[in-house]
């Protein structure tokens, strides 16, 4: 009996690595298979997710596309009306030269056109206030707009306004006595732009750029001849 109990173990014990191998190999089996599952259960999750964003990257790509055309079709008509206010705004420039003078920065700039020929710097308007009574008083500021040279003088004479006697406190003569017309003072050229106002020389050069006039506009001995040359009678003076 005990022979046959040894003999029964032992052909147990032969049995049990072979049982363990089928084990592992049924377990690994099994694995294997989870594990592929799970790699194309993810793929399909890739695939979906990728062909749901599709559509979207499409209409993004759509709408940028109609937002560029929109862009250049603004920049085009843009480009267009900027073309025709180009072609108003030179219908109204000048044929012959012209003169724009600017009394804030008392400067002065000859146009022939839309290209300038000559600048330089000019006196204005000092904005003084002379006060005489309750009624009467002048301020001494350029005026601003559009003028015509109405004539051209060479050594033109200054015929003193009342203002000028009254300012040095001096009583006011006759309006053609003599010590009203100043030979000298304007310098060797005027252009006459009406009521009063002139463009003329000075003699007081350190005080150019600076708004120090009575109302006409000073300039310099060289640029008021150009001015002068360039400028015929009719040619428009902006002020500004």
């Amino acid at each position: 009996m005990k022979k046959q109990v040894n003999e029964y173990a032992e052909s147990r014990s032969d049995q049990k690595p072979h049982h363990a191998l089928r084990w592992l190999l049924f377990s690994s089996m099994v694995l294997s298979l989870l594990i592929t599952w799970m790699v194309v259960l993810k793929m399909e999750n890739l695939v979906e997710a990728a062909l749901s964003l599709r559509p979207k990257a499409h209409l993004n790509a759509t709408a940028a596309r109609i937002g560029l055309d929109k862009l250049d079709e603004t920049f085009v008509n843009t480009q267009k009306q900027n073309e025709e206010a180009q072609k108003k705004l030179l219908a109204y420039v000048p044929d012959q030269n012209y003169l724009i003078v600017n009394t804030v920065g008392n400067n002065f700039r000859l146009m022939n056109k839309n290209q300038m020929v000559r600048e330089g710097i000019c006196s204005t308007g000092s904005y003084t206030v002379l006060k005489v009574d309750d009624k009467k008083q002048w301020t001494f500021k350029t005026p601003r707009g559009m003028f015509k040279v109405l004539n051209k003088v060479k050594d033109p004479v200054w015929k003193k306004p009342d203002w000028a006697f009254i300012e040095e406190g001096l009583k006011v003569p006759s309006a053609n006595h003599p010590s009203r017309f100043e030979y000298g003072s304007l310098g060797d050229y005027a252009l006459y732009l009406g009521q009063g106002y002139l463009i003329h020389g000075t003699l007081y050069k350190r005080y150019l750029g600076m708004p120090v006039t009575h109302g006409c506009v000073r300039m310099g001995d060289e640029d008021l001849e150009a001015v002068f040359k360039a400028m015929k009678i009719g040619s428009k003076v902006y002020i500004y």
